[in-house]
């Protein structure tokens, strides 16, 4: 069964990449990243790692992508948006379907819901300190770089306005 599963998350981490890398428009490409990224995520829930799966899904998934996404859309309005025929709404429809039930059958699968605490387990406090005292820069700059992207894409956009005009 694990190996079925593997396999699985193998072909969907890799495809979405290539997809990713393949796709012409920007908002397709960055949305097959965020499905090649929930599949690293997958492969950390397979290795019984969940912090680090949910350290995946938040940064990774959360916020690059989203960010990605954010500038993608803020610089660039083009035919992305409209939808011509209702068979992409229908794909897409059974397509968002299909990996919430993955998702959900590999969460069942993996034992997240009756986890137990270990005697040598970290506490949340204990990794909320580690997090303010001795991570701190490495949160410090990644806020930085977000905040920067966003700022770019702004004036990116503002650019764009004008010129139009």
């Amino acid at each position: 069964m694990t190996d079925a599963i593997f396999i699985a998350v193998s072909v969907l981490t890799v495809g979405s990449a290539i997809l990713a890398l393949e796709f012409k428009e920007l908002i397709y490409g960055a949305i097959a990243l965020a499905a090649s990224l929930l599949g690293v995520a997958m492969f950390f829930v397979m290795l019984d790692a969940s912090f680090v799966a949910m350290f995946q899904v938040t940064v990774y998934v959360g916020a690059v992508v989203v960010l990605v996404i954010f500038t993608i859309m803020l610089v660039r309005r083009e035919a992305w948006l409209q939808v011509k025929d209702g068979s992409r709404k229908v794909l897409g429809a059974i397509l968002g379907l299909s990996i919430i039930l993955a998702l959900g059958a590999l969460y069942l699968q993996s034992g997240l819901s009756t986890l137990q605490t270990k005697e040598n387990s970290i506490s949340i406090k204990q990794l909320s300190e580690e997090m303010l005292t001795y991570y701190s820069p490495a949160l410090i700059v990644v806020g930085l770089t977000l905040a920067g992207s966003v700022i770019g894409a702004l004036i990116l956009s503002k650019r764009e306005k004008g010129e139009e005009e």
